[in-house]
């Protein structure tokens, strides 16, 4: 029977959060006010760690730089970011992580609230087809139409992962339930709906919160970062 791997993204497989180091990076190069884009981008990343992130009003904010330049603009852009920030912040332990999975046949899948725009081209470092992430509106339905600044669909965040996983395993043919065995890895407390619908959660470079929560539950915690 077939097997699931899934894996958060940022302080899970990357020891970054690609959604903060993007609006840093945005920053650095200009294109955005400075000074009330940093505020912004260090509360709004104080939120999320502290649990209390208002995901509607983060979207607002970081969404609508992506609605104020072309695409091939943004592209641009995110190659230089992916050369000069993520790079730097892949690892090798969890490249390896994955591929244990991938050489046992499993499914794997990212599952990230980070938005796609940002997060796809990560996966290919990780050798990750399938990517299930909060996905920013566009113009239409072309592949190169700009985007608007909106989400389409729910915000993949919290309960919303939950959703957004049955919806894709049910374009695999797949249920939770069908599954021998399911895998979630993450560091956030506000994984924890999900952690709780899979068969083994784990706990990975976990926060303060997550690792109380998964000592107490016994779950297995691994660091993946020095």
């Amino acid at each position: 029977m077939t097997q699931l791997a899934l894996f958060d993204l940022d302080h899970t497989l990357l020891p970054c959060d690609s959604d903060y180091e993007w609006g840093q990076f945005l920053i650095r190069i200009g294109v955005v006010d400075q000074q009330f884009y940093a505020e912004q981008n260090d509360r709004f990343y104080q939120n999320y760690k502290d649990g209390n992130l208002n995901i509607d009003e983060f979207l607002r904010f970081a969404l609508k730089p992506l609605s104020e330049h072309s695409r091939k603009q943004l592209k641009e852009w995110h190659d230089a970011f992916m050369k000069e920030v993520i790079t730097g912040h892949l690892r090798q332990e969890a490249i390896d992580l994955v591929k244990r999975h991938q050489d046992a046949g499993d499914l794997c899948c990212v599952v990230t609230a980070t938005n796609s725009f940002v997060t796809r081209p990560i996966l290919a470092h990780f050798g990750i087809e399938h990517l299930i992430a909060t996905e920013p509106a566009t113009t239409g339905d072309d592949p190169c139409a700009n985007f608007t600044g909106e989400v389409k669909g729910r915000p993949n965040f919290r309960e919303g992962k939950i959703q957004g996983v049955n919806d894709w395993l049910r374009t695999q043919n797949l249920t939770l339930e069908k599954l021998s065995r399911s895998y979630f890895y993450s560091d956030s407390m506000n994984d924890l709906p999900l952690l709780e619908k899979v068969s083994n959660p784990i706990a990975t470079n976990p926060d303060d919160r997550l690792r109380v929560e998964a000592t107490k539950r016994h779950w297995p915690i691994i660091e993946l970062f020095a």
